[in-house]
This record gives C-alpha cells, structure tokens and sequence, in this order.
C-alpha cells in the first residue's frame, strides 16, 4: 500500500509529537526530585493503587498487543481472542503473589533469588533479565518508527527509529519510576478511552456484522478458527509465564505504598488487560474486515494503524494513532528501566562498589540507561514480525527465571542448585529448540519443551539435594 503525504498526516504526526513532548516535560519537571536509587527505581515505595494499575496496565500492553495480536488477527480472525488467556491467567497468579512480594524490602527480583538462592541465582537472573529486556524495547523501537513513518511517510522508517529511540532514552533517563508511574498512568487512560471511542466507530464503518461478514473469510468469524491446541498452546504459554515472574510487574509491587496496594493493583490489572487485549483484537478484526485487501495486506501487524489512516474521521484517527503510540513508548521505557536498575544493583553495586553513594548510583542508572537503549537500537533491524520476537523474549525469561522467582515465594523447599538448573536449563532449551530447528521440524514450540523441562529441573534438583537454610526460607513465610 503506497504511503502518501496528505495533511491528515500533519494532523496525525504533530498530535504524536506533542504528546512526547508533553512526556519528556513531565519527566524533566519531575527529575528534581530524584535524589537516591529508591526514587529512581522504585518512585520512593509511595505509589497509590490506581498509580501501581495505571503503570502496570501500560508497561504491559505493548508493541506485542498493538501490532503482534492485530497481526495474528488478521491472519487468523476472531479465533485470535485466545491470545490474552495466557497473560490473564498470569495476572491471576501474579496477584496471590503481589503482597508477599511487597512484603520483602527489595528493589529488583533478583534481591529475592539471592536472598531466597544465593549470588549466583541474582548473576543468572540478570544477564537473563537484560538480554530479554533489551530485545523487547528492540522491537518496541521499531513499531513506534513504524508509526511515525505510516502518518509521515517522507520520514523513512530508518529516521523514524532513530527519533523515537532518542525520545524513550532521554525520556527515561531524566526522573526513572518517578516519573515513568504518573506518564504511565496518563498513558493508560489515554488506551482506555481511545479504544472505546474508536472500535464503535469502526465497527460502524465496516458495515456492521454483516459487513465484516461480507469482507473476510468464513473461517475468520469462528471462534475457534485455524488455530490447533499446539499452535495456541505456543502462543498463550510464553506472555503468561512472563507476566508471571515480570521483573517490571514486580518493581511496581516494590514501588507500591504497601502490600495491599500491590493486591488492589493486581486485581484492577486483571480486568484492564482483558479489556485493552480484547478490545484490540476487536479493532484488529473489524480492520481486517476495512482492509482485507485479499488477504495481502503489507505488513498485517499494522491493520489497526492502517484502518484508523484510511476510514477514520481526522480527529478519532490521531485519538487511535496516538493511543497506538502510547501503547508503545510505555512499554518500552518500562523494558529499559528495568534491566538498568538490574545492572547497577544486582551487578555493579552487589558486586563492585557495595558503598557506592546515591548520587553515584543514580548517575550511574542514567549513563546505563543510555547504553542499554543504544544497544536495543543497534538489534532493533532483527525482525518486524513483532509477535515472534516477542514470543521469543518472553520465552526466554518466563522459562528461565519464573520458576525459581515463583517457588521463591510459594515453595520452602526449593533451593539453590533447583534454581540454578532450572534457570540454565530454561534458557538453554528455548535457545537450542529454536536455533536447533526443533520448533520448525516438529510443529512445536519452544516453550513447550522449556518449561517443561525447567519445573522438571527445580522440583527434582531442589528434592535430591539439600533443604534450604531456615534464613533463606524464612523472610518469605512469615506471617
């Protein structure tokens, strides 16, 4: 579909802009008062409930929601509402954890796998982190280029990214957590409201049912269209194992006022992202229907950017192109936050400078912001098929590091070389199924084996060698 300057996309590229420039006006104002590393990671631990919701809403639904589920949408139709199962089951989980983990003074997750394992668990638990984190906020920064270019096609795709990624990284960089919650808050009302204005209107202008009807194929208004159990399994499993054992779930319970805001959060979190995945599948698929094309549309992932540029009055299309990229900066600034505050804590001051002054640290947390979003930057060419990525990342950590982080707080028995094996082993058979060419050979996904294979490795490690030390145990079941 040729990309066409028109003054709607003025109207549409500088309602973007000023949106990002309000954000990093925010941040700056907000900068000041960071004086220590709580501030700058954890907002102080004085976030209010709907603060920890807001946040946590649009940390998760990203670039994998907006893009990656729309994709699959349109390849798939209606049968795509089963992609969120995963992640609400996650949430579900996550929310009889939320207190406990609020409950533990920690900054990161990796102060609970030391505190619950030893050294080695916070080291693997790490580098897992940063390289999970830093191919997400990748693709983050190429589907907001992607953004930009679609409402300004004479940016080229290239510029695009460079723009965007120069915004989240100064952006991120100026005030950390106090100020990414309250933008984040703001980001999360501005996807509620957009996606309830505009799916009605574009239901309406698909004709309706009928007219969604008229435009796709039969099998994309089933419920359970052309998506096998092993396919789905594949698709369900990898976000719900994340959002599981998230590290920037997690850092939202440490930044909450106390463990019952955390609960209080989790729960609301639950119905906003049923909300906010169900809804854009819906807009996913009345935009398949707008812009079905065949079946051949260009990049499929961008139906819904494609359908609110073509059928949308001037002023609902920036409401949807903004909410599009709110969906994205928020997520991405929450993915470079995170593994900053990983290095710096759980490597940097754990390991090398222990009394390490705040002022020091918090620089420290702004220069490695930076290079970790100059690094996402450099990867961001790897691919635009943005849900297998994502798919991948979440792989990685949710079979990796939520096992452990999980047993941590719900099993005494676990312990240390569990762990390490479950976490080493996790990694190592999500990266040789996929580069193996397992997953292509067999039909399944790399998921499947990893998980399995990790739990395997931590209850059967954990039950054959030696209990934990009462100390170990002890901070995570008290009453």
């Amino acid at each position: 579909m040729p990309l066409l300057y028109t003054p709607m996309s003025s109207v549409y590229f500088w309602t973007i802009l000023s949106y990002m420039i309000f954000l990093v006006g925010v941040g700056a104002l907000r900068s000041k008062r960071v004086e220590s590393q709580e501030d700058f990671s954890v907002a102080g631990r004085k976030l209010s409930t709907f603060v920890v919701f807001g946040t946590m809403l649009a940390t998760w639904i990203g670039t994998g929601s907006i893009f990656g589920n729309a994709g699959k949408t349109y390849e798939a139709g209606i049968a795509a509402w089963i992609l969120p199962i995963g992640a609400l089951i996650g949430i579900l989980g996550l929310s009889f954890l939320a207190a406990r983990a609020r409950r533990f003074p920690a900054i990161t997750v990796q102060d609970i796998l030391e505190t619950r394992y030893n050294k080695w668990a916070r080291v693997l638990g790490a580098i897992t982190l940063v390289l999970t984190s830093v191919t997400i906020v990748s693709y983050q920064y190429r589907a907001a280029g992607a953004v930009i270019n679609l409402v300004m096609p004479q940016i080229d795709l290239d510029s695009a990214v460079i723009l965007v990624a120069s915004f989240i990284i100064v952006y991120t960089a100026l005030a950390g957590m106090f100020s990414v919650a309250y933008t984040d808050l703001a980001m999360g009302i501005t996807m509620i409201i957009g996606m309830a204005v505009a799916v009605p209107y574009m239901y309406s202008a698909a004709g309706g049912y009928s007219g969604i009807a008229a435009a796709l194929p039969e099998d994309h208004l089933q419920l359970f269209g052309p998506i096998g159990w092993v396919q789905a399994l594949g698709l369900v499993l990898p976000p719900g194992l994340l959002i599981l054992g998230d590290a920037n779930m997690y850092q939202r319970f440490f930044s909450a006022r106390n463990e019952g805001v955390a609960y209080h959060a989790t729960l609301w979190l639950l119905i906003g992202v049923a909300y906010m995945e169900w809804m854009i599948i819906t807009a996913g698929w009345i935009g398949s229907a707008l812009e079905w094309q065949g079946g051949q549309l260009d990049v499929p992932g961008r139906v819904i950017a494609y359908a609110a540029r073509d059928h949308l009055p001037v002023w609902l299309g920036a409401v949807l192109m903004t909410t599009i990229m709110a969906v994205i900066v928020s997520t991405s600034i929450s993915y470079l936050l995170v593994p900053a505050t990983a290095l710096v804590r759980d490597i940097y001051q754990r390991f090398m400078n222990p009394s390490a002054p705040e002022r020091e640290l918090v620089l420290l947390l702004r220069a490695v912001v930076v290079g970790l979003g100059i690094a996402a930057y450099i990867i961001s060419i790897y691919s635009e098929r943005f849900l297998e990525v994502a798919l991948r990342a979440y792989t990685i950590y949710g079979t990796g590091v939520t096992p452990s982080l999980v047993a941590a707080l719900v099993w005494k028995r676990a312990n240390a070389a569990g762990a390490l094996s479950s976490i080493v082993i996790g990694v190592a058979t999500t990266l040789i199924w996929e580069f193996g060419g397992y997953g292509t050979s067999s039909g399944v996904d790399p998921v499947i084996p990893a998980i399995a294979l990790s739990v395997l490795a931590l209850v059967g490690v954990s039950l054959a060698t030696k209990p934990p030390a009462t100390e170990q145990v002890a901070p995570f079941f008290q009453s």
